[in-house]
């Protein structure tokens, strides 16, 4: 008796999204992103989130480590009704003894969600190639879109009354990191302006700054990249992110003197910055290296609501990725087949 599967196993669903790049969702998706946030906070601190993952799975890879990745995607699920399997590289045969091709197509027919932290972006194609479920990426090196939707919303809740994104001015101190192009493309389709301040050497590629520069001529933001470091008198967010990452230790030292002390940020740095800025951290944070621990500790940083709002997006996350597919029982289903099964153990 052959029976068919409990999940859609069409390759490609039509119209099925996958989350690679804030780039992929219109600005009229990304704002009902923000509202379904928005919503989900409010829940969480009455202690009332709707269990609108229940009896779903997320499968969550990999390949590079991180706290707040993990721990949010976890707990999102779990306060969600769902659950979150933790897959590492000696957990799985990705790549290894099986290709990315199968792995996708095999936790698409028990999971209803994929999610990977990559060391690069080939897996999280290959995922999205075979994968008949959403694709979520949690950073692949070119992108965080994660981080990014916990950033805004983060900048929406902080920001002063009456503003908008429309009328602020973000700068990015430091390295083309995945982060920096991330909230590059996601502020100027935001239509805030977008700032990235650094070595030259460090500058943002050309092909990504194409992008945004399109994004700018639909929005009216705008874009600049600069090693001026008193352009931080225009921008109403500073940010911060690391001048190395474990993949580039053995530049280091180059790195530190190229970013230090000019680009570090610092409550002399802040009070270069329009009256009321915010300092932003996507953590983790290397004290008195990209930033002081007397700046991050103070008033007008928001990195630490920032991190806490990494759950609120994973929550977002989950529910809107796999609401096209969700399906509420009838209770008259319920107890077809309850009595079904249960008539059944009866009798052996």
């Amino acid at each position: 008796m052959k029976l068919p599967s409990s999940t859609a196993t069409d390759l490609n669903k039509k119209g099925m999204k996958h989350l690679v790049s804030t780039q992929d969702l219109s600005k009229k998706e990304l704002e009902e992103m923000m509202e379904l946030m928005a919503m989900l906070k409010k829940a969480r601190r009455d202690d009332s989130v709707p269990h609108l993952f229940k009896d779903k799975s997320v499968a969550m890879i990999f390949e590079a480590g991180s706290t707040r990745t993990r721990v949010s995607f976890e707990t999102a699920a779990t306060l969600l009704g769902g659950h979150a399997l933790f897959l590492s590289p000696r957990d799985i045969h990705l790549g290894g003894k099986e290709s990315i091709d199968d792995t996708a197509r095999v936790l698409s027919r028990m999971c209803d969600i994929i999610m990977a932290r990559t060391n690069g972006p080939e897996t999280i194609d290959a995922l999205i190639k075979m994968s008949t479920v959403p694709v979520i990426n949690a950073l692949d090196t070119r992108y965080h879109p994660t981080q990014i939707l916990a950033d805004f919303l983060t900048i929406k809740e902080h920001m002063p009354e009456g503003k908008k994104f429309e009328d602020m001015t973000m700068a990015f101190m430091g390295d083309a990191t995945d982060v920096c192009r991330s909230l590059m493309l996601s502020c100027t389709r935001f239509g805030m302006s977008f700032k990235q301040i650094g070595p030259k050497k460090y500058h943002m590629e050309e092909e990504w700054v194409k992008i945004a520069e399109e994004n700018c001529l639909e929005s009216g933001a705008t874009l600049e990249i600069t090693d001026d470091v008193s352009r931080v008198s225009e921008c109403d967010i500073i940010y911060g992110d690391s001048f190395y990452w474990s993949t580039q230790l053995d530049e280091k030292e180059e790195r530190l003197a190229a970013f230090m002390p000019d680009y570090v940020i610092t409550t002399e740095l802040m009070k270069k910055a329009r009256s009321g800025a915010l300092l932003l951290h996507c953590l983790p944070a290397n004290d008195k290296e990209e930033v002081t621990r007397d700046a991050l500790e103070s008033d007008y940083s928001v990195a630490f609501d920032e991190a806490e709002n990494r759950l609120t997006a994973q929550m977002a996350i989950l529910v809107y990725f796999t609401n096209p597919y969700r399906i509420t029982p009838t209770q008259e289903t319920l107890d077809y087949h309850k009595n079904r099964i249960e008539d059944f153990l009866k009798s052996i």
